[in-house]
């Protein structure tokens, strides 16, 4: 019995925290469904007030919503609670429902179980899970398959849900934050695309981190198929004794696996044959080279053939936000890495610069010092322009390394790196830091990295 055939049969109310896009899409779901609902959130902000009044124009008796924060007796009264990704375990929210007995379920696992005659493909790791979540989405389509991405990517699960007609396959980008409350995953294949610290500001330490990706074999059997990455360490610790059928892929030289990067043909390998040549491919840095081995690993473990998988790779674009060239201004290249929240994710980026560079780093500090930057920059930067609530702890970390410019807001930031871009070069935005001390995400970050740059 699905968990909506159940409060529907039950008639009880059920919770939902957080009203950003994911909470507003568990409300609407929920109630086509004529389940009750008590909706909440803690903010105040424009967005939630937004989605506050569009639920609201309702006008519907069984459902009650709440700003500013939440009622916890009614939430220890519910029949579940229903969870927003931003919210952490340690809300008080969440910690009401729990102490009640009340199950606590991710946004996303409503969404995968409403909708359990879809087979998915999911998607997580620290890095490259939007970019491979958006190559299977892509290489589906151009295979013929009805393939839509969601989940973290951007559309929450529960909007797929409520519409009228499902897709044949989902694309799934899975968080730690939506991984911690989904305890029931069945993907027809489950891809780890690589592990690394990351969002230390929320968890106690990085074991409690790897333990919420975990999360995604927890249901695994000899049927499962898995996807990952044999150049990490960490993912083969964690994916070493989990059940069922495992495939790998590699960028390294000199070692083969189900699907590599072969260094001296230049080709992409599926399986002991060629798939399509490196240039080919247009994205740049070998970690997404890595990226499309996983998708098309993923796909062609549910039946999808070589040919096609090459001419839906010659055919994807950058994904927005992921090492995406924006515009040439005075013979400098501006790169827009805005999704590169972490410090392994700007150290990946790094990698992936054949031309010498100025480098935008700061935002909100999550928790990870940026030592380890440091040998990256030596090879190709120019300068790091060290901005945001991180500024200062990037100056003390790197200034022994590399030039480190200060810089206030976003406006100084540009005009201090566009002052010092070599000819030939690049400026390179990827901040190692959330964007909540200046911006409400990292999309926003980048647009308007983009538009100041198209405004030259």
């Amino acid at each position: 019995m699905s968990y909506l055939t159940e409060w529907q049969h039950t008639g009880r109310e059920v919770s939902v925290a957080g009203l950003a896009r994911s909470g507003a899409a568990a409300v609407r779901l929920l109630r086509a469904h004529g389940v009750p609902v008590y909706a909440s959130d803690a903010g105040s902000g424009p967005e939630v007030h937004a989605v506050h009044a569009a639920l609201a124009g309702a006008q519907d008796d069984d459902l009650t919503l709440e700003l500013g924060g939440h009622d916890l007796a009614r939430v220890a009264r519910s029949a579940a609670l229903v969870l927003s990704p931003g919210i952490p375990p340690s809300a008080a929210v969440v910690r009401a429902a729990l102490e009640a007995g009340v199950p606590v379920l991710a946004e996303a696992q409503l969404g995968l179980d409403t909708m359990s005659r879809v087979p998915y493909i999911a998607v997580t790791g620290t890095n490259g899970k939007t970019t491979t979540t958006g190559l299977l989405e892509h290489l589906m389509r151009a295979a013929g398959r009805d393939g839509v991405a969601a989940g973290n990517i951007g559309t929450p699960l529960c909007e797929i849900a409520a519409r009228s007609e499902w897709p044949a396959w989902l694309a799934v980008e899975l968080s730690s934050f939506q991984l911690h409350d989904c305890p029931a995953l069945r993907p027809a294949v489950g891809v780890l695309t690589n592990l690394a610290p990351d969002h230390l500001d929320r968890y106690p330490d990085l074991a409690s981190y790897y333990a919420d990706k975990a999360r995604l074999f927890a249901g695994a059997t000899d049927a499962s198929c898995w996807v990952s990455n044999l150049d990490d360490r960490d993912s083969r610790r964690m994916i070493a004794n989990v059940p069922g059928r495992h495939l790998t892929f590699t960028v390294m030289a000199g070692i083969t696996a189900d699907a590599w990067l072969d260094h001296t043909t230049g080709q992409l390998m599926l399986d002991g044959h060629e798939l399509l040549p490196r240039a080919a491919l247009c994205l740049l840095g070998d970690h997404n080279v890595a990226n499309a081995l996983a998708a098309v690993l993923a796909l062609h473990a549910t039946g999808v053939g070589r040919q096609e998988l090459a001419a839906g790779l010659r055919s994807f674009e950058p994904i927005p936000h992921r090492l995406e060239p924006v515009r040439v201004v005075d013979d400098v290249l501006w790169i827009n890495d805005s999704k590169a929240t972490n410090v392994a994710s700007t150290r990946v980026a790094l990698e992936a610069m054949d031309r010498p560079y100025v480098l935008l780093l700061g935002g909100r500090h999550k928790g990870e010092p940026y030592v380890s930057l440091a040998a990256s920059l030596r090879e190709r930067a120019v300068a790091v322009i060290a901005f945001g609530e991180a500024g200062q702890l990037i100056q003390g970390d790197l200034g022994g390394a590399v030039r480190v410019l200060p810089a206030g807001d976003f406006d100084e930031v540009m005009a201090t790196a566009r002052a010092v871009a070599p000819r030939g070069g690049a400026v390179l935005l990827s901040p190692a830091c959330s964007s909540y001390d200046m911006f409400a995400n990292y999309e926003e970050r980048g647009a308007t990295f983009r538009r100041i740059v198209e405004g030259w």
